[in-house]
């Protein structure tokens, strides 16, 4: 796969293994660069249900060997991680972000964004509006003042909306929280 953009059979691909979900649940829940020893024992815990702590050898061993020979290099061809075969570290790049809407990342109930958004577009509105027809309260705030207020208010919510979005990351797959079986 190239490093363009990825298309939705390309996503699905990468995304059928449970070895793999697993996998990039873990470095994106992480993000930042990672051994793939690391990246091993928490698959290999979450897909024989234990620790990493009481895994096996053989279990560890196992799932070592096909991420490394696997599904490690088809994130890494992907463009998904970059990955150093040499040291092992696995680094997650910005386009691993592509599976959360497929991997249903965010299991917490999702802050409704929009209404955030929507409610400031419409403060800024009133606020504009009275200031146009000299409304008391608003109209002693010159443009100037008004606009760097909105400005400010839009940067913070779209902080704190990168901000959640990034660390709002369960610790264990969703696969694990399934209440279907």
């Amino acid at each position: 796969m190239s490093r363009t953009e990825l298309s939705r059979d390309q996503v699905f691909e990468l995304l059928k293994s449970l070895r793999r979900r697993y996998a990039v649940h873990y470095l994106r829940r992480e993000n930042c660069t990672v051994d793939l020893a690391d990246v091993t024992d928490h698959v290999a815990a979450w897909e024989y249900n234990t620790t990493p702590a009481d895994l096996l050898n053989e279990q560890r061993k196992r799932v070592y060997i096909s991420l490394y020979q696997t599904h490690i290099p088809a994130l890494a061809n992907a463009g998904v991680i970059d990955y150093n075969p040499e040291t092992r570290e696995i680094q997650p790049t910005n386009r691993i972000q592509i599976f959360d809407d497929y991997l249903n990342v965010f299991t917490r109930p999702i802050r409704p964004w929009n209404r955030y958004y929507c409610g400031l577009a419409l403060g800024s509105v009133l606020l504009f509006t009275g200031i146009w027809i000299q409304f008391y309260p608003v109209a002693i705030l010159s443009w100037f003042v008004a606009l760097l207020g909105v400005l400010t208010a839009y940067g913070i919510l779209a902080a704190t909306h990168y901000w959640y979005a990034q660390n709002t990351i369960p610790d264990t797959p969703p696969e694990l929280h399934s209440t279907d079986d």
